[in-house]
């Protein structure tokens, strides 16, 4: 019977899943990633988690619930960076402790650190993590490279080449909460029925991001800020969209700065219609539906009958 190993479907799941999942089944052990969210999933995370965390960890309490009984080990690495030079958010950083201390009767924990900060590290994290499986160098190696190969393949497959900005509304946030679709009350489906294409930082070139995050006057800690920010940059020059929504999460100490930014940013340089949502365990989809469908008559009406006038009042009274 193979070792079974649990993925949680939560936070960097959706940045790393190929490379994870194909990581350890070329090990010969068997994966289980936790369902998609759902409601019982936030229920059980809520209640685990300690009380001024924010939804995306609470969710991914929900989902080591649903696996805690299901496998032989939980994956549960400690991100302490994901680029060079730049920071994520501490939450990353205590995830296993978060975890250990909140949720009874676990598996095994893996709670290898990976550390992107530098060069070359991933290799030598995933070796630390294939040893506790196999003790075979040449084996976990070619496993890291063939999964490696896989998840730079699906990377590339996201970068999109952007002619217009016809009908295109670009969503920002953490890719967590964008790729998880009970927690974004599928936005991207509902813009999609509205005629709106959309558009997410990670369909952007890095090197482009990195080039436009530049332009900020001030030091770019954070890998969110940075992509968030060059997302910013980016779209106010070429003009690529007709709309910009922030989907935030209620407590992120980072969007609290990030997302004021963008807006700042936007509304002061160009006349783009922007609209913050924050989301906890709590948010109503009917309140968020009325905000989001308000937004969509907004951008329609400003095309057909306004001649795009600014959303902002700058050109309101002019003589």
């Amino acid at each position: 019977m193979k070792t079974k190993i649990g993925i949680p479907r939560a936070l960097f799941y959706y940045e790393f899943a190929s490379l994870w999942v194909n990581f350890f089944s070329e090990l010969g052990l068997e994966v289980i990633i936790s369902p998609k969210t759902n409601k019982k999933i936030i229920n059980d995370g809520t209640i685990a988690a300690v009380d001024d965390a924010c939804i995306p960890v609470k969710i991914y309490h929900g989902h080591v619930i649903n696996l805690r009984n299901k496998v032989d080990y939980l994956f549960i690495p400690r991100i302490m960076g994901i680029t060079k030079k730049e920071y994520i958010c501490p939450k990353f950083c205590g995830l296993p402790e978060m975890i250990k201390y909140s949720v009874k009767d676990l598996p095994k924990l893996i709670n290898t650190k990976i550390d992107l900060m530098k060069k070359d590290n991933l290799l030598n994290q995933m070796l630390e993590v294939g040893y506790i499986f196999i003790n075979d160098k040449k084996r976990i190696v070619e496993a890291y490279h063939k999964a490696k190969a896989i998840y730079d393949y699906e990377k590339s497959k996201l970068k999109l080449p952007l002619v217009n900005n016809t009908n295109n509304v670009v969503i920002m946030g953490h890719p967590y909460i964008l790729s998880d679709d009970y927690l974004n009350m599928n936005i991207k489906a509902k813009l999609k029925k509205a005629g709106l294409n959309y558009l997410l930082p990670e369909m952007f070139d890095d090197d482009i991001l990195t080039k436009y995050a530049k332009q900020y006057n001030g030091k770019v800690f954070w890998y969110f800020f940075h992509q968030m920010i060059g997302t910013c940059f980016y779209l106010l020059e070429q003009k690529l969209v007709e709309g910009i929504i922030y989907l935030s999460s209620f407590g992120c100490g980072i969007d609290s700065v990030v997302a004021e930014t963008v807006e700042r940013n936007i509304r002061r340089n160009c006349d783009i219609p922007f609209m913050l949502l924050t989301i906890d365990e709590h948010s109503g989809e009917g309140g968020f539906n009325t905000r989001l469908e308000a937004f969509i008559d907004m951008l329609k009406w400003r095309k057909q009958n306004e001649n795009y006038i600014s959303p902002y009042g700058n050109y309101l009274y002019t003589r």
